[in-house]
C-alpha cells in the first residue's frame, strides 16, 4: 500500500512557514495540534498557513471539544474553508491528551465528543441545533463565513474500542499515535522522531534535540495513566517528579511536551532510549518502519518534526519516505 506523506506541527508561530516548506517538499497535508496551554492558537495559525500556501491540506490534529463552544468551532471551520478552500480542510477530533492534561483535566468521554461533533456538523449543514437549552444556528451572512452547507472530512483520534466505534459513526477515518487501527480506508498515523545522517549515532546532540521529545512522551503518558513498566528506567524517571506538589505536577510534567526536553527528563533521554523507541533511525530504518506501519493498516503518515531545525527534519523525512 502506498502511504500518503503528511506532517503534523506542535502549533507554533513558525508553523505556517513550516507548512509552506512542507508544501514545497511534497507533503499532502499539515495537521496542527490543539493544545492551548503550550501551543499557539490552532485556528489562527491554520489561517496564516492558508495564506502562505496553495495546495497542501490543512487540519486540526486533533481538536478538543471541551475547549470551545460548538458555534465557535463551526465558525472557525467555515472561516478556514473560506480562506483555504473546502478541498483543503480536514478536521481531526479527540478526547484530549495534551490538550486536556496540560490543564490538569482528564480526557473527556466519547459520548460528550459525539454530542459535540454532531452539533458542529449539523451547524455546518445550516440546521438548528439545541445547545445549553437553546436553539442555535449559523446566522452568518456571506461576508462573515462560507455559505452553508459545508461538508469537510473528519478523522477521530482513537486508541480503544469506544473511540473506534465513534470514528465509524461520526468520522471518515482514524487518527492514531500508538499503533494503526485496521479497518479504515483513511488511517492517519502520527509519527515522531528524526532521520539520522549517514554514520550518525542515535545519541548525538543533534538527534537528542530533534527526537528527544518523542522519548519524553513515554514518561509523560506513563505518569498520567500509571504504566511505568512500559518505560525504560521508569521508576527512576518518575522519581524526578516526586518533589513536585500534586496540584502543579501536570504543569512541570508537560513542560516542552512534544517539542523539547525539559530539565527533569533530560538525564533519561539517551541514544539507547531513542533507538529502542524507534524514533532515531537511519534512512533505511525509516523505510522499514514505514513499511511496517503500512502493513499494520496505516494509509497516511503524519510526521511531526521538532528541534532547532524543523526544515531539515521535514526534508530528511520526505527523502526517507520516498526511498
Amino acid at each position: 500500500m502506498t502511504l500518503t506523506m503528511s506532517c503534523a506541527f506542535n502549533t507554533s508561530m513558525d508553523s505556517p512557514e513550516h507548512a509552506r516548506i512542507a508544501e514545497e517538499l511534497g507533503y499532502t497535508r499539515a495537521w496542527f495540534y490543539d493544545s492551548p496551554a503550550i501551543c499557539a492558537d490552532v485556528w489562527m495559525q491554520l489561517a496564516r498557513a492558508a495564506d502562505r500556501t496553495n495546495r497542501i491540506g490543512l487540519g486540526t490534529g486533533v481538536l478538543i471539544p471541551a475547549l470551545r463552544h460548538p458555534m465557535i468551532t463551526a465558525t472557525a471551520i467555515a472561516n478556514l474553508v473560506e480562506v483555504a478552500g473546502k478541498d483543503r480542510v480536514s478536521i481531526g477530533v479527540g478526547t484530549g491528551f495534551t490538550g486536556r492534561l496540560t490543564l490538569g483535566q482528564r480526557p473527556v468521554k466519547w459520548s460528550a465528543v459525539a454530542a459535540y461533533v454532531d452539533a458542529v456538523q449539523r451547524l455546518l449543514k445550516g440546521e438548528y441545533v439545541e445547545w445549553d437549552g437553546a436553539k442555535i444556528t449559523m446566522m452568518h451572512r456571506p461576508e462573515f463565513a462560507a455559505p452553508r452547507p459545508i461538508e469537510v472530512p473528519w478523522v477521530a483520534g482513537v486508541a480503544g474500542p469506544k473511540g473506534i466505534a465513534f470514528a465509524k459513526e461520526y468520522a471518515d477515518g482514524a487518527f492514531t499515535s500508538r499503533s494503526p487501527v485496521p479497518g479504515f480506508d483513511w488511517a492517519v498515523h502520527l509519527t515522531f522522531g528524526t532521520v539520522l545522517d549517514d554514520g550518525e549515532n542515535p545519541g548525538s546532540p543533534r538527534a537528542i534535540e530533534a527526537a528527544g521529545h518523542a522519548a519524553a512522551i513515554l514518561i509523560h503518558r506513563a505518569l498520567e495513566f500509571g504504566n511505568l513498566e512500559a518505560v525504560p528506567n521508569g521508576e527512576q524517571w518518575a522519581a524526578a517528579y516526586a518533589d513536585i506538589p500534586d496540584d502543579i505536577r501536570h504543569i512541570e510534567l508537560h513542560d516542552g511536551h512534544l517539542w523539547s526536553i525539559n530539565d527533569r527528563d533530560r538525564p533519561f533521554v539517551t541514544g539507547e532510549v531513542l533507538e529502542a523507541g524507534g524514533v532515531a533511525l537511519s534512512k533505511q530504518g525509516w523505510k522499514e518502519r514505514l513499511a511496517q506501519l503500512a502493513e499494520e493498516g496505516a494509509t497516511e503518515i503524519a510526521y511531526q518534526p521538532a528541534g532547532p531545525d524543523v526544515p531539515r527534519e521535514l526534508e530528511a523525512f520526505a527523502d526517507a519516505m520516498r526511498g
